[in-house]
């Protein structure tokens, strides 16, 4: 069981039951964040900052505070986007899916009001991001589209859509079995039957080069019993209604 603690209280959380002795530092993590403690990662509407403990790192995810409606909806209805990510992460590593192994999160709130969100998992192997396709890591632009398509198309036969599958949120590393991927940033979820259609039309977020459609393409349409070239198509149409191209890039 994970502990919680009850849904009224000022501070709420849970501990993946495997790592329960990172109790205090998931207790720890909003005065961390008060101090700016450890290295930020990336600093927009949400923050992720990498942080030490006991001599391992760890990333954060710290969700900005809600507009005032949705502070209330969260404070009493709906999952705050940390236990999301959380749960999402656990059903993704149960299929065999890669993401960072997930730690815990925390809710905090003042009496009803939703106030802020964390969401805690380990640091990432994988060095390398969808992004570097188009730089330095082009030479292994075949084999991590291919894994691509591949992991896609687990993800959707079991049900599941990233709702922002884009360039920052797949990463990759190169190791003696393969290319390793994993996906991050999984607050955003769709849940449910995925076709064809809707299957190509989550890549649509991708940029890519023809051939890197395609060997998308290969790879997902084998893996779920599709037609190779219309899936394709149907990727190269919805990626071209994307606003821009970049680079070249559909």
């Amino acid at each position: 069981m994970n502990k919680t603690i009850l849904s009224l209280h000022p501070h709420t959380w849970v501990i993946h039951p495997d790592y329960k002795e990172l109790e205090e530092f998931v207790l720890s993590v909003p005065e961390r964040f008060r101090r700016n403690e450890g290295t930020i990662i990336y600093k927009g509407r949400n923050e992720l900052r990498k942080m030490e403990y006991n001599g391992k790192e760890y990333v954060v995810k710290a969700f900005h505070k809600p507009l005032f409606i949705n502070r209330f909806v969260y404070g009493i209805f709906r999952p705050s986007k940390a236990k999301r990510s959380y749960e999402h992460a656990r059903m993704l590593l149960k299929i065999g899916v890669g993401t960072p192994q997930p730690i815990g999160y925390m809710n905090v709130r003042s009496g009803f009001l939703f106030d802020k969100s964390y969401y805690i998992s380990s640091l990432s192997t994988c060095t390398r991001r969808y992004d570097d396709l188009f730089g330095k890591e082009a030479e292994q632009a075949e084999e991590v589209c291919r894994a691509v398509g591949k992991v896609t198309a687990l993800l959707h036969e079991h049900g599941y859509a990233h709702k922002d599958y884009g360039r920052a949120n797949i990463l990759f590393q190169k190791t003696d079995s393969g290319i390793q991927i994993e996906v991050v940033d999984l607050n955003r979820m769709y849940i449910g039957p995925i076709d064809m259609k809707a299957g190509c039309k989550n890549f649509e977020r991708l940029p890519a080069t023809p051939d890197m459609h395609r060997w998308m393409a290969e790879e997902y349409a084998q893996a779920r019993g599709f037609d190779a070239d219309e899936c394709f198509k149907l990727i190269a149409t919805y990626r071209s209604t994307q606003p821009g191209k970049i680079n070249g890039l559909y």
